[in-house]
């Protein structure tokens, strides 16, 4: 059969310049180098939405108005596009009633087994629905727990309603609401909430149903608890973050006492099959999930079991097996999340689909990349194509095709290094390719620790009572399979013990079209504060977030246009020209540069222009951490994740701190940078720190002073300290799995 191209001629997506490719069609194809180069927008930026806006076009203008919009890319001409699945690396999240059995639907087939087969027999699936009225247990509503008043936060009894014994700051401070409570006539204003009768307390808890006088109006009166249920707890729709935080401080959460946190109504968790109920089936671990099923034996459930066995086997295969069915979606990892979402396309039977993938390696363990690699090429071998942007030489090695973006990051990308097979690529001279011939050493002279910082032991999640013991003044890596129990280790155990220490996470930046790195890094107030004393006018003029916005764009630098049923488009905005700012503004200079124009720079060169300012710091941490290649301007929602937590690593670099925690630092790492983040870590030891590392690199782990390995495997079978030593004796240790692949 002759070999099939996906064709791009000219693309010019963010920093690609003019390129044009031939990609394989049903092989899979890896994108590889470094963060920034261009890699992700031909992928995403380029392919997969062009991909999806034609798809959309497939449909009715009617349906049309309700599809996510897709901008045109910039370029010439794309030939022989297949319809794409995208599988990134957003989190799944959620609410609390979406869990992996529900995302999955493997609870859908869980209900339907024991409508069939359990005993007592109750009733249809919907009877074992946690999120169905039929099956919910009626005291939490199917979540498990409920949400509680801590009434001690709430009010102080000392004071008495005239001296602020409320203390909920919505119902408090002279608001409506708080007048609702001094006018109703139930109370005496100045009398000591300690001081009353159990009616009047029950009355300013739970009163409920009466009309009340408040400045004229007839107003239904609510105790504190009735209104705060109301208006919070029972609350439909989106609630903001900063409400969130404050209901936080004033309620507790605990386990519902009817269910026990098993969500069902009692009738569901009286069916059993096999002496287990469907909370029993949703909490085990999913290979135990497995043993169970296998051990049903009625003839009449047959497709139904092998449909189960299927589904959770593919999660198995995929390095998921430490999870069970019960696990809320809005606590899975990006990389888990990932993982989640290719399982659900490996039962699909369409064929010649576009499936692209994230670093799907974020997160795994070198011995479950092997895993993972299976999927990709199961995927393809349905006669599907496969794009892969990836950096872990293993997922690099099973290519069919491999791509190379290049030379560079953001202004110094944006071309074609290298196309061919991995073979190929490691006889190139691309960064890439030479790179894949070397990997860094055992470190040869270990750091003595100065000291240890202790926690101790913890049985929370996997955890077997485990203590931990972290030297001091060295660079200690924390190592295991995922699931191991890595995470609650250091970030429930030991952090709890050291809260001064700095962290540095996967957890997302808050990003908005409105926040740039100098919003971030705290750089624009100085900056404006800089242009209001050298031009004696007001610091606010300078924020495109306030007064110097331009008026027409209201400092975005675009408008977009609604076309109705075809794709809504940015424009530049005619009137600053994209420059966000009003014209006068642009009219007020600092060393002869316009608040514009410096917002255009890009960290490079922004390190040379304020030499000798307050400003020369931050924005020389950006580039310490290789990130002198974006703008100060740049839309934080346009960085990839890599780019976003070195983006934290800055921000956080000169804070005076003796203990830093990082969460896997070589996200989106190129091999090349993987040297550079190692220099800024050392940097930080070496002036007296001691930095922990949750890592699964094994280039990092080699060079650390200090490993601690968890497990031995994931889940159940893991929470333990396999070892405790250096790296180079973990290599060793029969024990440790990691210390295989170093």
């Amino acid at each position: 059969m002759t070999q099939e191209y996906l064709i791009l001629k000219g693309a010019r997506e963010n920093n690609l310049k003019n390129i044009s490719l031939a990609i394989p069609k049903r092989q899979l194809t890896v994108f590889t180098g470094v963060s920034g180069s261009g890699k992700s927008s031909i992928v995403f930026d380029t392919i997969a939405t062009e991909s999806q806006r034609q798809m959309n076009e497939t449909h009715s203008t009617f349906v049309r108005n309700f599809l996510p919009k897709y901008q045109e890319p910039d370029i010439d001409s794309i030939e022989h596009l297949s319809t794409s699945v995208v599988i990134d690396q957003k989190r799944i999240g959620g609410n609390s009633r979406s869990t992996l059995g529900t995302i999955t639907d493997i609870n859908g087939l869980i209900r339907l087994l024991f409508s069939r087969v359990g005993q007592p027999h109750i009733g249809n699936a919907n009877y074992f629905s946690f999120n169905q009225q039929l099956g919910m247990c009626p005291e939490c509503d199917g979540i498990g727990r409920k949400i509680t008043v801590d009434i001690s936060k709430m009010v102080d009894r000392e004071r008495s309603l005239n001296e602020g014994a409320i203390l909920f700051p919505i119902f408090a401070n002279n608001s409506w609401y708080l007048q609702v409570y001094l006018q109703s006539g139930f109370f005496d204003n100045d009398k000591k909430l300690k001081d009353y009768s159990e009616a009047e307390w029950q009355q300013l808890l739970n009163g409920n149903g009466v009309k009340v006088k408040v400045d004229n109006h007839n107003i239904n009166f609510e105790g504190l608890l009735v209104k705060f249920d109301r208006m919070y707890l029972k609350k439909e729709g989106e609630v903001s973050e900063r409400t969130q935080k404050q209901i936080a401080q004033f309620t507790h959460e605990t386990c519902c006492e009817l269910c026990l946190g098993q969500r069902v109504s009692q009738a569901a968790l009286s069916s059993k099959i096999k002496g287990y109920n469907i909370a029993d089936f949703l909490s085990m671990e999913l290979p135990i999930l497995l043993e169970r099923l296998v051990e049903i034996d009625q003839p009449d459930v047959h497709p139904l079991i092998k449909s189960l066995r299927e589904r959770l086997q593919n999660l198995i295969d995929i390095g998921l097996d430490y999870l069970n069915l019960a696990r809320e979606t809005s606590t899975l990892s990006g990389g888990e999340s990932q993982r989640v979402k290719m399982v659900r396309h490996l039962n699909s039977s369409l064929t010649d689909l576009l499936y692209i993938f994230d670093e799907p390696s974020i997160g795994l363990h070198p011995r479950d990349v092997a895993r993972m690699n299976q999927l990709l090429i199961k995927l393809r071998d349905k006669g599907n194509t496969v794009l892969v942007i990836e950096h872990d030489p293993d997922v690099i090695k099973i290519a069919d095709h491999v791509i190379e973006v290049g030379p560079h990051a953001g202004v110094h990308g944006g071309e074609i290094m290298f196309e061919g097979s991995f073979a190929e690529l490691l006889t190139s001279t691309t960064l890439t390719g030479r790179f894949l011939q070397q990997k860094l050493p055992f470190k040869t002279a270990p750091r003595q620790a100065k000291g240890q910082l202790t926690a101790p032991p913890a049985s929370i999640h996997n955890l077997k009572n485990v203590s931990v013991s972290i030297p001091e003044g060295v660079l200690t890596v924390v190592t295991g399979v995922a699931g191991s129990g890595k995470s609650s280790l250091i970030y429930h155990s030991f952090l709890k013990e050291h809260p001064a220490a700095v962290v540095i996470d996967q957890a997302a930046t808050h990003t908005s079209s409105r926040s740039t790195p100098v919003t971030y890094m705290g750089i624009l107030d100085e900056l404006r504060k800089q242009f209001g004393k050298e031009n004696g006018v007001s610091p606010s003029l300078f924020s495109f977030n306030s007064k110097g916005a331009c008026e027409e764009c209201k400092g975005l630098g675009y408008q977009s246009q609604d076309l109705a049923f075809m794709d809504s488009i940015r424009i530049k905005c005619a009137t600053c020209h994209g420059k966000r700012f009003k014209e006068s503004v642009l009219r007020y200079h600092l060393n002869g540069q316009t608040i514009s124009d410096i917002l255009e720079m890009t960290v490079e060169q922004a390190v040379d222009f304020f030499q000798a300012t307050k400003i020369h710091k931050k924005v020389r941490a950006l580039q310490e951490v290789g990130l002198g290649y974006i703008t100060l301007g740049q839309p934080l929602n346009t960085l990839s994740g890599g780019e976003a937590q070195r983006l934290k690593l800055a921000s956080e670099l000169h804070k005076k701190s003796s203990l830093y925690i990082m969460d896997e630092p070589s996200t989106g790492l190129h091999l090349s940078d993987i040297a550079h983040i190692l220099e800024i870590i050392n940097k930080l030891v070496d002036k007296g720190s001691t930095v922990v590392v949750i890592e699964h690199h094994v280039d990092i782990i080699r060079q650390a002073d200090w490993a601690i390995d968890i497990g031995p495997d994931g889940g159940s079978r893991g929470g333990q300290i396999v070892f405790a030593g250096t790296p180079k004796e973990m290599s060793q240790a029969p024990e440790s799995i990691t210390g295989r692949y170093l």
